[in-house]
């Protein structure tokens, strides 16, 4: 059977190691030290992948895939609700109101965003069915003076259902206008996300109104979408069905850019700093070649002397360092995939040992370390991993490729 001579001897030197134990170490420390790496950058960027998804499914709890307020043009709110909801991509659409203002208890008080909703066509928007939340909109639509609290926001009042609360409009408290408070019965307290649940309260359209004013909080209209990652898309192309006018559209993908850009840089930053895990572990790499570069000085010249190129002599040694990169990379790659998956259950056990949570969802904004496998951040770390295990080969095999066999067998 045929075999390349490179690829044959230098899988020849990889084996050949037993007679010399401290080339032997190096060599399984090095190979140890890029899988370490590479099982470090895989279950990390799976956690990171995890808490991203966790993160967006709490912001579309509460805010909606896309919304647009336009000018007074003629147009009203359901008008252009008829015209969007026919529009391809748009499953649901509902107005709201929404305004800052200052909500006071018993002596504690929260500024907070209320908003003024259709107590009808409010469940349609939600990005999941919520039987609570209907039930109590179901409530906030006969009962107009009714007001449904953030759960983190109730608690921060200290209040509880059937109690009352007294909301200003932050404009009329700049204004010192105290006199705009309009008092409120909490009928319940819902989850809106991590995100608003401190900081959000519902009340009836109609009394947003009452409480803002058109000029002061124009009538908005939120809509869900078919598709989320093409919210902003699909916003765009549905415009197109209503009459010319300045509408301004929101997308949740704008509103909370800034949030999900941090992700990504933090998520990169992250790959980079674990990098340096496969770099020390190729470093490893340069160093066992060279230590065989010297051990094997008489078997180069050897090969020369036979008619081997530098080239080939070069490519040997490449094999060699690959063969090393290319065993810890399948280690690490192997020992990446079975943590991200039982990365959970782990962390949950520990959890239960300590008695204490890794991950305090108050600090955190997550209740718990989950990990999302990328197979496609799978196949980059891997291939990185390669890439720097050859980058490292190429020094040491150019060395060897120089030595003069003359030199060597002059004294042999």
């Amino acid at each position: 059977m045929y075999r390349p001579l490179t690829l044959f001897v230098g899988l020849r030197f990889v084996r050949a190691r037993k007679k010399s134990h401290l080339l032997s170490f190096v060599s399984v420390i090095s190979m140890l030290g890029i899988a370490l790496g590479v099982l470090a950058l895989i279950a990390v960027l799976s956690v990171i992948n995890a808490s991203t998804s966790t993160m967006r499914d709490e912001t579309l709890k509460a805010v909606p895939h896309a919304s647009i307020h336009w000018p007074d043009n003629g147009l009203s709110w359901q008008e252009g609700s008829a015209g969007l909801e026919n529009a391809d991509g748009i499953t649901a659409v509902a107005p709201f109101i929404e305004g800052e203002s200052w909500l006071r208890f018993d002596g504690q008080g929260q500024f907070a965003a209320v908003r003024g909703v259709s107590a009808l066509d409010e469940p349609d928007v939600q990005p999941e069915p919520n039987p609570h939340l209907n039930s109590l909109l179901e409530r906030l639509a006969i009962q107009t003076d009714g007001i449904i609290l953030g759960s983190r926001l109730a608690s921060r009042l200290g209040i509880f259902n059937d109690e009352q609360l007294s909301v200003t409009p932050l404009s009329d408290l700049l204004a010192g206008q105290l006199n705009g408070a309009r008092s409120f019965q909490v009928l319940g307290i819902a989850d809106f996300g991590f995100y608003d649940s401190g900081s959000t309260a519902l009340v009836n359209l109609d009394a947003a109104r009452e409480l803002y004013g058109e000029q002061q909080s124009p009538l908005q209209l939120r809509f869900r979408v078919d598709d989320v990652f093409s919210a902003e898309a699909i916003s765009r192309r549905a415009l197109s069905s209503l009459p010319p006018a300045n509408y301004q559209l929101d997308s949740w993908e704008q509103s909370r850019r800034n949030l999900f850009d941090a992700l990504r840089l933090e998520k990169i930053m992250t790959g980079f700093m674990l990098l340096m895990i496969v770099i020390i572990g190729a470093v490893n790499i340069v160093a066992t070649l060279v230590m065989t570069v010297a051990d094997k000085q008489a078997d180069i010249a050897i090969l020369r002397t036979m008619g081997a190129s530098r080239r080939a002599i070069m490519s040997v040694f490449m094999v060699q360092g690959l063969a090393a990169g290319i065993m810890g990379t399948v280690l690490g790659v192997v020992g990446g995939v079975v943590l991200s998956q039982y990365l959970g259950d782990l962390t949950r056990w520990f959890e239960g040992w300590l008695n204490n949570l890794l991950a305090p969802g108050e600090v955190y904004m997550i209740a718990h370390l989950n990990a999302e496998l990328n197979w496609s951040d799978v196949g980059v770390i891997a291939l990185c991993s390669v890439l720097i295990s050859l980058l490292a080969t190429i020094y040491p095999a150019w060395r060897a490729s120089r030595v003069q066999p003359a030199d060597v067998l002059r004294y042999e």
